[in-house]
């Protein structure tokens, strides 16, 4: 039951998305489809679908461990990929527009890297 609750809360941004790019087409129908794939990414219509899937994706991820923990193991994967320092890390943690509460526990987690 927790991983069909996961699959339709990943299925709600990307939904929402797509009616938001309907609705700004000013089309209806099938057209209003078609244009609304075309902008959503590229090589048209395709591309939209494909843009739609990749956020579905990263949204099941993001709903089975939440927000946080994301974005510390991203911030972490960061830091030893370009082999930045503790303090090069934080400074690029100051100005991601996150809250404080977060920046604090990201820092903390790259406190512990060795």
């Amino acid at each position: 039951m927790d991983e069909l609750c996961e699959k339709l809360a990943s299925l709600g941004i990307p939904s929402l998305v797509f009616l938001g790019a309907m609705s700004a087409t000013g089309l209806s129908g099938a057209a209003a489809i078609t244009a609304a794939l075309a902008a959503l990414g590229p090589g048209g219509m395709v591309g939209g679908v494909i843009t739609l899937l990749l956020m579905c994706g990263s949204l099941s991820v993001i709903t089975r461990y939440g927000y946080s923990a994301v974005m510390i193991a991203v911030s972490k994967k960061i830091m030893t990929k370009n082999n930045f320092t503790k303090e090069e890390m934080y400074k690029k943690v100051e100005k991601m527009p996150i809250t404080r509460t977060l920046k604090e526990r990201i820092k903390g987690e790259i406190n512990k890297v060795e």
